[in-house]
């Protein structure tokens, strides 16, 4: 199986010492979190002090369960981001062919590639498939009819945009998993937060490997918060939604071609991304390029306090 480059977004600091500017000077809208994260409020001393107890632990999955509608025959495990799941699903069955709809998220063919699986053709040749749904960067759906190999995983780390796509009825088929992002939706990437849904002997099997409390106390308790407060993820909505037009318009009057992504990161067609990165440093706006589409550029979406300095960037 080829090695993927793992290119990712994020590295302001790298940026800021090649460009100059204070690091808190700088804008990146090279990622895809939310730049209004959920107000998490005052955390108890005890989530700080003493190890997570059951109770806890329960509070968050029960929320978990509530929040996303999970099947009742589904089990769900809370995990410290979605990044721990992705580099122990390989090892739950012996190395054999992984297909993954590409282009995509690397660090799903660098997990498999570091335990020895090799590259199917389709999914109908594989033992394994993994789909981003919606996908990143380009923001494709998927169905299940998409999914044919014996293990299917479903990265679903920016599904919360779009709640009524996703595929979570499919977390009762055997031998599926389900990858759910905390820090995406809630902009809260800091707390490492993310949960894996599905067949329960494969989430035993990730618990078994995770250990005890891979769950800071603190992230229990905000993840529980957050996802008993719908009305604070439907106001998000509606205004990531409305950001991201805003973001259209003003890339397409600056040239550039929207191609897609998602209402949290947004997708566009240049002649020289390379070009446009560079145009965007040197005002200390970081910005997502791709060594495998050098006329693709992926742009997160601007906090409010920050529009203006990217509008004048692009002026």
């Amino acid at each position: 199986m080829s090695k993927t480059p793992r290119d990712h977004g994020g590295g302001v600091d790298a940026a800021a010492i090649i460009y100059g500017g204070a690091r808190s000077r700088w804008i990146d809208l090279s990622t895809g979190i939310n730049p209004v994260p959920y107000p998490t409020g005052e955390i108890s001393q005890q989530a700080w002090t003493t190890l997570p107890d059951s109770t806890a632990q329960t509070a968050l999955i029960d929320a978990t369960r509530r929040f996303w509608n999970v099947p009742d025959a589904a089990a769900i495990l809370a995990t410290p981001g979605a990044s721990a799941p992705i580099a122990m699903i390989p090892r739950l069955r012996p190395a054999a062919r992984i297909h993954i709809a590409t282009p995509t998220y690397n660090e799903h063919a660098a997990a498999f590639a570091a335990s020895g699986w090799s590259e199917a053709a389709t999914p109908n040749d594989a033992d394994a498939q993994v789909v981003v749904h919606p996908n990143n960067p380009d923001g494709r759906l998927f169905t299940p009819s998409d999914l044919h190999a014996p293990l299917r995983i479903i990265d679903e780390s920016f599904a919360d945009v779009i709640p009524n796509a996703s595929l979570i009825a499919e977390a009762t088929t055997p031998n599926t998993l389900i990858l759910k992002s905390f820090g995406k939706f809630w902009g809260l990437a800091g707390l490492r937060l993310g949960f894996a849904i599905g067949d329960p002997d494969l989430i035993a099997e990730l618990s078994t490997m995770l250990g005890p409390w891979p769950v800071a106390g603190p992230a229990l308790q905000i993840g529980a918060q957050a996802l008993s407060d719908p009305a604070w993820a439907d106001q998000t909505r509606q205004r990531l939604s409305t950001d991201s037009k805003r973001l259209d318009t003003l890339l397409a009057e600056a040239g550039a071609d929207p191609l897609g992504g998602t209402t949290l990161f947004r997708l566009y067609d240049v002649e020289d991304a390379s070009a446009w990165q560079d145009r965007l440093a040197r005002h200390q706006i970081w910005s997502r390029v791709f060594p495998y589409n050098s006329r693709w550029l992926r742009l997160g979406l601007p906090a409010p306090d920050q529009w203006s300095r990217v509008e004048a960037a692009l002026a």
